[in-house]
């Protein structure tokens, strides 16, 4: 429940701001969502190429991965 009441004083905290400062606020919270989703994409980018560089990678067809999980 700690958590929720945090949350309601950081909008409550938001909603004390001027209009302006609001906006700017989203603006940098959504920069850097969007850069933290950037980077999760990247890493997984980088674990997927160093499997591959390993061989740790299986090639097939459509019908061969539903075989796979199938099985």
């Amino acid at each position: 429940m700690s958590n929720m009441a945090t949350f309601q004083e950081a909008l409550e905290a938001v909603e004390s701001l001027p209009t302006e400062q609001q906006e700017d606020l989203l603006e940098v919270l959504h920069r850097r969502l969007v850069d933290s989703k950037r980077e999760a994409l990247a890493q997984i980018i980088r674990e997927a190429r160093q499997d591959y560089a390993r061989g740790d990678v299986k090639r097939g067809t459509v019908d061969d991965l539903l075989r796979d999980v199938g099985s």
